[in-house]
């Protein structure tokens, strides 16, 4: 079942649009230890993970994030995870992301036997996941253990990052349209095998050389190996920023998402014209390819994408001003995910600053 899968996948990176992956025979150094890893704990060599690969910081980043996060051993278990990444998916309106973690959450709870209690705490989690301030006050409890709150917050997080990235360099549906209904139930049932024996959290950390928690995600602390993925990705990420985006977009796009309470722009683009109409003429381009990656990436049309590329052209640097876009959006989802509240942290509740996984 292991080798279908990873056939399949390898097929699979043809979807993949705007930027050339790296060949699977053709990879070497990180890439290829990316991609196998990849084909061996997630089950297949996804696009989401391989349309990085021009970019192989980016690609250890991805790849550090989703394995640490949905996939490593830990406290929650799968299907909760992909509760999280398929709720995150349909509020960033994501059906390819949906399509593939409904199924392996339907695949991981079949043959459970069916519990209300069960279905209650995972619609719960999913509101948790996919909530967003401008539709509500925070919340001051969490449903779920606070031991697991690194694990679903990471995913969440996570899922952020993929959810716009996957906007803009794949198709709607990671199955041709011809395809049989029950195509997506065995490609979730191939995903969850990879795990069964295990997936042990921390192993691919020194893909990247240490790096910084980033502020705002302080409540990884109380998980090690999520602590360091997230720092070490981070790290590589803003690498990659500094080099494909201009100084004046990066201050543009911080403003912009700090006042940003989750609710979605448009529906026109006036708002993103608006906003660079400020910037230098030479900067534009990356300014808007910037925010709309960051909030509303099915806005982008391929003049985006050439536009920018005038100035910067190459697959790398497009991913790093995408890449970078999407991590700093995904940052900022996690303050209304992770609300600080006064006093100490208790089990179901909140962690202050500096307390995670007290």
């Amino acid at each position: 079942m292991r080798t279908l899968a990873a056939r399949a996948g390898r097929r699979t990176l043809a979807q993949i649009r705007h930027v050339r992956p790296v060949p699977p025979r053709s990879a070497r150094g990180v890439v290829a230890h990316v991609y196998a890893q990849a084909e061996r704990e997630f089950g297949l060599l996804a696009p989401p993970v391989a349309l990085h690969s021009p970019a192989p910081g980016l690609l250890a980043a991805c790849w550090l994030m989703l394995r640490e996060t949905l996939l490593a051993d830990g406290h929650a278990d799968r299907a909760t995870r992909e509760s999280v990444a398929e709720a995150v998916s349909a509020a960033s309106s994501c059906p390819y992301c949906v399509a593939v973690h409904g199924a392996v959450r339907r695949a991981a709870l079949r043959g459970q036997p069916a519990s209300g209690a069960d279905a209650a705490r995972l619609r719960s989690i999913a509101a948790w996941a996919s909530r967003r301030p401008g539709a509500g006050a925070a919340a001051t409890e969490l449903p779920f253990p606070l031991a697991q709150l690194p694990e679903l917050a990471g995913v969440a997080v996570t899922f952020h990052y993929l959810n716009r990235m996957v906007t803009i360099f794949l198709p709607d549906s990671p199955v041709p349209p011809a395809a049989p209904a029950a195509m997506m139930g065995l490609l979730g049932r191939l995903l969850l095998a990879a795990a069964r024996h295990g997936v042990p959290a921390g192993a691919a950390l020194d893909l990247l050389p240490p790096g910084p928690l980033p502020a705002g995600l302080d409540w990884a602390a109380g998980s090690p190996s999520i602590a360091a993925a997230f720092g070490r990705a981070a790290a590589a990420i803003e690498q990659a920023g500094q080099a494909a985006v201009p100084a004046a977009v990066r201050e543009l796009a911080a403003a912009e998402l700090a006042r940003w309470d989750g609710s979605p722009r448009g529906p026109g683009r006036a708002w993103a014209e608006s906003a660079v109409a400020a910037l230098p003429a030479a900067d534009r381009p990356a300014g808007r390819l910037v925010l709309l990656t960051a909030f509303a990436p099915y806005q982008i049309v391929p003049s985006d994408l050439s536009g920018y590329r005038v100035t910067r052209p190459g697959d790398e640097s497009l991913l790093g001003l995408t890449g970078w876009a999407s991590f700093a959006a995904a940052c900022a989802a996690a303050r209304w995910l992770v609300p600080r509240e006064p006093g100490p942290a208790s089990p179901g509740r909140y962690p202050r600053p500096g307390r995670a996984g007290s």
